[in-house]
């Protein structure tokens, strides 16, 4: 084998995958047509759940100072994400090209093979493993691996030359973006629902490039083999706003379509899905990338568990169990979003409701968690703990006389429980995971009475960062749980 896996593509998702892969050892090659990074940016920023993701590894200090905020919408209607239980705010300005330099410098760091220009040109599952053709700068040539992952986009080769059924509604518009400099414009940066379709206007950061979305209704998606002229954007931004930015200069200029699938399995024997090969849709809360980046955090650490060996190929199943469900909610909300933010008058009543209902601090809470990844409740067992199958909230810990967090202990990519009341026979019976699973004695600091760990003896973090296991609470005991999600102990009996 050429490498246990291959990741096709060197976007955001590839490279997070690439990056979880290497912090459990496992050899990756990754394969991107394109010679070198296009420098475009089509995601902007990262939710609440993808800061805590990154913060999670370690790699928030490498972006250094992040416009953040609060402010948020559904549908272009304001809502104040402050109701969010979290530490992180969502980054507003990070442009994807930025996201990719740094996700690219920490897979390279960890010893991943990334070989650009080479085109992904056919696939073939051989039952024990998986060929894939290439056509590289020295011609083509056959790689082989345990298993391939896709993360080659919308447009997924990996996707149709494997068969994935991809069912959707295809785009009934077309809407322009363009980066551009040399014009000073009202920030919209929610978006603006004006007559005749929907703008939107925000700076990226201190270059002066402002970032405009012009969404005219009415009009039809086009066959296009090159991005639409600026000319194009500029008149149809004077036609919604009465504004003329034919002056201004053009950095990037794309078109894109609300069109919306979401394939039927992540996982066809050894070859799976992630990010945009698995699901597309209209980019309404900036949520493509993100969902991509959590697509890869939910993959990364089950797929090494199963090439090193350690848990039965079995888990992979549980990436589609989880995450399929994820895509669905997903096209439900950007559709619902789409309609509130893209339609005429017809759908105002139903925008003046919403409006009222948003004031209610129950709702504003349900929807922020929505957008922002942070409501993902995963099928991990019954029980009555409230975090069970949530992500882990960031808390505070002090043990062996240091301060120390929940979320510095999921820098290594592994497991983590747990012990908060320094229980000798918990730890016992969780040491023959000690390879996987990180066993850690601390006492929690500064929690509130109305935290949803408080009365907690222990928690069993999962390396994505979801709470597997809670004691009180959980109906299936911690040797059953750790043996679903790490493998069979490698100790004696406890």
């Amino acid at each position: 084998m050429d490498a246990s896996v291959i990741v096709a593509g060197a976007g955001p998702t590839g490279l997070t995958l690439a990056a979880e892969l290497r912090l459990a050892g496992v050899d990756v090659i990754v394969v991107d047509r394109l010679a070198e990074r296009t420098g475009e940016s089509r995601g902007l920023g990262f939710t609440t759940r993808t800061m805590e993701v990154f913060d999670q590894r370690g790699l928030l200090p490498r972006f250094g100072d992040m416009g953040t905020s609060n402010a948020g919408h559904f549908g272009g209607l304001p809502v104040d994400f402050a109701v969010l239980d979290s530490v992180h705010q969502a980054a507003k300005t990070v442009p994807q090209s930025t996201t990719e330099t740094m996700l690219e410098g920490w897979a390279g760091e960890l010893g991943t093979d990334i070989r650009r220009g080479h085109e992904l040109l056919a696939v073939r599952d051989t039952t024990d493993g998986v060929e894939v053709d290439v056509r590289g700068p020295d011609g083509e040539q056959r790689l082989t691996a345990h298993y391939l992952v896709g993360c080659d986009g919308g447009r997924s080769t990996v996707r149709k030359a494997v068969g994935f059924d991809f069912p959707g509604t295809a785009a009934t518009m077309e809407m322009y973006l363009a980066d551009i400099k040399g014009v000073e414009l009202e920030p919209r940066l929610i978006g603006e629902t004006v007559d005749g379709g929907m703008v939107m206007v925000g700076p990226l950061g201190d270059g002066g490039i402002t970032r405009i979305i012009v969404c005219e209704r009415g009009t039809p998606p086009k066959r296009r083999t090159e991005p639409p002229s600026y000319e194009e954007v500029a008149a149809a931004w004077q036609r919604l706003t009465g504004i003329d930015i034919s002056h201004a200069e053009p950095v990037w200029v794309s078109a894109f379509g609300d069109a919306t699938r979401l394939v039927t399995e992540y996982r066809r024997g050894r070859v799976l899905l992630a990010g945009d090969a698995a699901h597309i849709h209209l980019p309404a809360g900036g949520q493509g990338m993100n969902t991509g980046i959590q697509d890869a955090a939910n993959l990364g650490w089950k797929l090494a568990a199963v090439v090193r060996g350690t848990a039965p190929e079995e888990l992979l199943d549980t990436y589609h169990g989880e995450r399929y469900p994820v895509g669905q909610r997903l096209m439900m909300n950007t559709k619902a979003q789409g309609l509130l933010f893209l339609s005429g008058d017809e759908v105002q009543p139903l925008r003046d409701v919403l409006r009222e209902l948003i004031r209610y601090e129950e709702v504003s809470r349900h929807l922020a968690g929505m957008v922002s990844g942070l409501e993902i409740r995963y099928d991990v067992g019954g029980g009555r703990h409230p975090l069970l199958g949530l992500r882990m909230p960031h808390l505070e810990l002090v043990g062996d006389r240091r301060k120390t967090s929940s979320t510095e202990l999921l820098r290594a990519a592994r497991g983590v429980l747990l012990d908060l009341e320094d229980n000798a026979v918990l730890r016992d019976r969780a040491s023959g995971w000690s390879d996987r699973v990180d066993i850690v004695t601390a006492a929690p600091h500064g929690l509130s009475d109305d935290s949803p760990l408080a009365g907690t003896s222990a928690v069993l973090v999962r390396p994505d960062g979801h709470v597997a296991w809670a004691a009180p609470g959980s109906h299936h005991d911690l040797p059953m749980v750790l043996e679903r999600w790490f493998g069979p102990s490698r100790g004696p009996k406890s």
